[in-house]
């Protein structure tokens, strides 16, 4: 079994195709159990923000998984297989792993050393967790992938900055907005964010770091945009309210800034209610709001209109403030570089154990017999002389097994190591059912935050939904 990645990213996509793309939370499940219907696919894992969409898969047979891959998110997007290729990038093995390190390590995002994306992934896994589509091989892969990042961000000083797609975007509109920032006169006095989730509350703090006033929580659930408005001020002392959609052109009216970050698809800020906003609108400097949605939030209309400037993911590409710096950037892919050789080598090792546990139960098997054919023809031997002989013949069955079981260990971590154990199951008629059969271990639960080592709910051959 390997890991199958198919992904889009900023990196290699536009804006409207990872719109299209785009999975919503409602859809994620859906997605999943239909990636599980193909026979290829065992395991599976979607990931899906703002930047990027990328499914993990656990497969046994690489081109029928990537048809099936293709199938299910062309019918999700109404792309051709062809219009997905062109954007898309396909990694397999330990080249898909590699990647899930970088990723969560912040090195892939288009703010790099952002943190975001570490809350992202493990969403993601304990998502695939609950639809029971997570295995031994994700449950290991993502817990390793959070940690690559938590390391990366402790070790070196890659988020020295406290970089994110939402300070980019800010800092570009206090640049189109000029004048500088000082702590008695910041360049963004009031600002508006719509939308009270994870992207929300991050948008919420930065603009309090800003130095910002007076700010408007904008949600089509009032009571999320309270709650949200309320820990800003409780946790920043600054002036915070909280209101429905139907507020959204009065709160602009009064705003330096916008910013849009809901997972809503479709538009939420109309180009009509900017409009309106404007024309009651006091003051002669622009309106700048920054749409970190994907789909867009904003009507791409509305930055058409006079006064207004529209900051999206789209323009953040490159951004020089968007790089980390390049000391830091080394150590963190060196990071990514020993992590991931520490675990294809924990990997390698544990997918020979179930062939070396096999040759062991076999030579018991052998020992066991020879003892009971000794007795029946010596049935004279009493206990004590029977006892001795069987450890004796145990000891040197143990003594000949020792050297080839630890060698073919150590061995497996090299490159086609794989056929160390394989060569083992050929020499002694070990069936590949035997070795299986030591390789499942019981699974304790998982939860969230408590004990990170196997998932809830899973146990050998239950990794997939029933169909």
């Amino acid at each position: 079994m390997s890991v199958l990645l198919f992904g889009v990213s900023h990196r290699s996509a536009p804006v409207e195709v990872l719109e299209r793309l785009a999975v919503s939370d409602h859809d994620r499940p859906k997605i999943v159990d239909e990636l599980l219907s193909s026979r290829a696919i065992s395991e599976a894992m979607l990931v899906s923000t703002c930047n990027r969409v990328e499914i993990y898969a656990v497969v046994d047979a690489f081109h029928p998984a990537l048809e099936a891959v293709g199938s299910v998110l062309g019918e999700h997007s109404g792309m051709t297989v062809n219009e997905m290729t062109r954007h898309a990038y396909v990694r397999y093995s330990e080249a898909a792993v590699e990647h899930l390190f970088t990723v969560a390590a912040g090195l892939d995002s288009l703010v790099v050393g952002e943190q975001q994306i570490l809350g992202q992934i493990r969403n993601a896994y304990l998502n695939a967790d609950a639809n029971q589509s997570a295995g031994r091989v994700l449950h290991e892969l993502a817990q390793q992938a959070l940690r690559v990042g938590k390391r990366v961000h402790t070790e070196t000083g890659i988020d020295r900055a406290g970089a994110s797609v939402v300070s980019v975007a800010l800092h570009r509109a206090q640049s189109v907005l000029g004048g500088a920032t000082t702590a008695e006169e910041p360049t963004l006095r009031s600002a508006v964010v719509v939308g009270a989730g994870a992207m929300g509350g991050l948008a919420c703090a930065q603009l309090a770091r800003e130095g910002v006033r007076e700010l408007v929580v904008v949600n089509r659930t009032v009571a999320n945009a309270e709650h949200l408005a309320g820990n800003v001020a409780a946790n920043h002392g600054m002036a915070v309210r909280g209101v429905g959609l139907e507020h959204l052109p009065e709160a602009m009216a009064g705003a330096d800034v916008v910013v849009a970050c809901t997972g809503s698809v479709g538009a939420v800020v109309s180009v009509g209610e900017v409009h309106s906003a404007l024309a009651a609108r006091d003051r002669t400097r622009p309106l700048v709001i920054c749409d970190l949605g994907l789909p867009r939030n904003v009507d791409p209309a509305a930055g058409r209109l006079p006064g207004v400037h529209v900051v999206d993911i789209e323009g953040l590409r490159g951004d020089s403030e968007a790089q980390a710096a390049e000391n830091d950037t080394s150590a963190a892919r060196s990071i990514v570089a020993t992590e991931l050789a520490d675990y294809l080598t924990h990997q390698r090792q544990a997918e020979v154990t179930p062939t070396v546990a096999a040759l062991r139960q076999r030579a018991a098997d052998v020992v066991e017999a020879e003892i009971l054919r000794l007795d029946a023809r010596l049935p004279g031997l009493d206990d004590p002389q029977r006892d001795e002989v069987a450890k004796t013949v145990r000891r040197v069955v143990d003594k000949l097994l020792h050297a080839p079981t630890v060698r073919v260990k150590q061995l497996a971590s090299t490159p086609n190591g794989d056929h160390y154990a394989e060569a083992l199951r050929e020499l002694f008629e070990l069936k590949p059912g035997a070795a299986e059969s030591v390789s499942a271990p019981e699974a304790p639960g998982f939860a969230p935050g408590a004990d990170e080592n196997r998932p809830a709910r899973y146990a050998p051959g239950a990794g997939r939904t029933e169909k």
